[in-house]
């Protein structure tokens, strides 16, 4: 399950406040400028404004502080001065993470690019157009004092995981492989979403989780741990990025590159000051008016800074890791059928100082 899901599981006491913002969130705001007047000299009609580009862009599950550059760009009017008329959708808890995107109810969906290559595979046509997260936000997750260092100390030990998908597994596949491990090498313990209960009483030697989720958490309550990278932070996966469908791609391409660019200058703002990042998405985040949610809030956008790069970096993709995603994917028998490595991202709609 994915880390979109996850956030979802753990936020599940606030489902009905979210259930209530539902139907606020997702408000179409139409930002096209009207054209320009005549010269005077003819006394003619501009003519009525040209109608803005619309598109849906799926957020899954339940509103979040994970989702801030989106409700930043927002509100602030990026989408607006780009020409399109954006809204933001959470999926309900029971869609599938595709199913909405497929039918065509949403233009673009927020998903690992680890997800999106499976679907892919199962002949979804979804494609990377822009990558959020620079660095794969999983790691493996220790208690302080333990004596496990890198990956290769994982030999004989227990390590605990949701179950065996999204991105905790292939992060730990990833792991193993780098260190010359396999899954039959080491203990691997289904604990469903108690990773810190789990470590906390021992049950386990180590779990998986995500940096800017499960590590936050543990620091929150108390508990002393570390956080080793996969393949020392150059895992063979792809995180959170920003996908369409191919027919999207091809039919509306300057909606796309306008919402793309659009969408980087609220991530660019986030990594600048995550703290007003909050504060404006406490319009779409039940109870984020709260002291103790806005800090809980804000340790996350803090820990989620790093992994989206800066400046030209955002949002481009690294072929090489998608081939070695591919390569990875395919060699634990979790793609359905053959994909192209180089079909399934594009370049093409970034800023052109991003690619």
């Amino acid at each position: 399950m994915s880390y979109l899901r996850r956030l979802a599981v753990l936020s599940a006491g606030v489902l009905t406040l979210a259930a209530c913002a539902a139907g606020s969130e997702g408000t179409p705001t139409t930002g096209a400028t009207a054209p320009a007047p005549g010269d005077g000299t003819t006394g003619s009609d501009p003519g009525p404004e040209a109608p803005a580009a619309e598109l849906t862009i799926g957020l899954t599950y339940t509103p979040d502080i994970q989702f801030a550059p989106f409700y930043v760009a927002l509100e602030k009017g990026y989408y607006d001065d780009a020409g399109v008329d954006v809204t933001l959708r959470h999926h309900g808890a029971s869609e599938g993470l595709f199913t909405a995107v497929a039918g065509g109810e949403e233009d673009v969906v927020v998903a690992g690019g680890d997800e999106m290559l499976q679907a892919r595979s199962q002949d979804v046509p979804l494609k990377s157009i822009a990558t959020l997260y620079q660095e794969y936000p999983v790691a493996l997750i220790v208690p302080a004092d333990s004596d496990i260092e890198a990956a290769e100390d994982l030999a004989g030990r227990t390590v605990g995981i949701p179950g065996p998908f999204g991105e905790t597994y292939f992060g730990l596949l990833a792991l193993l492989g780098d260190a010359g491990l396999t899954e039959d090498d080491v203990q691997v313990e289904h604990i469903g979403y108690t990773q810190q209960a789990a470590l906390t009483a021992g049950h386990v030697d180590a779990v998986m989780g995500f940096v800017n989720n499960d590590a936050v958490r543990f620091d929150a309550a108390g508990l002393e741990v570390r956080s080793i990278p996969v393949a020392d932070g150059d895992a063979p996966l792809v995180g959170i990025s920003l996908g369409v469908l191919d027919g999207t791609a091809e039919e509306q391409p300057d909606a796309v590159a306008a919402m793309v660019e659009a969408t980087l200058r609220g991530v660019q703002d986030v990594v600048d000051d995550p703290q007003a990042a909050v504060e404006l998405s406490a319009a779409h985040v039940p109870d984020l008016g709260r002291a103790d949610a806005q800090a809980a809030a804000l340790a996350t956008l803090e820990a989620t800074v790093p992994l989206y790069g800066s400046g030209a970096e955002l949002g481009t993709h690294s072929p090489d890791t998608w081939t070695a995603m591919v390569e990875l994917l395919d060699e634990h028998g979790l793609l359905e059928g053959d994909v192209d490595p180089a079909s399934a991202w594009t370049d093409q709609f970034l800023p052109a100082g991003n690619n």
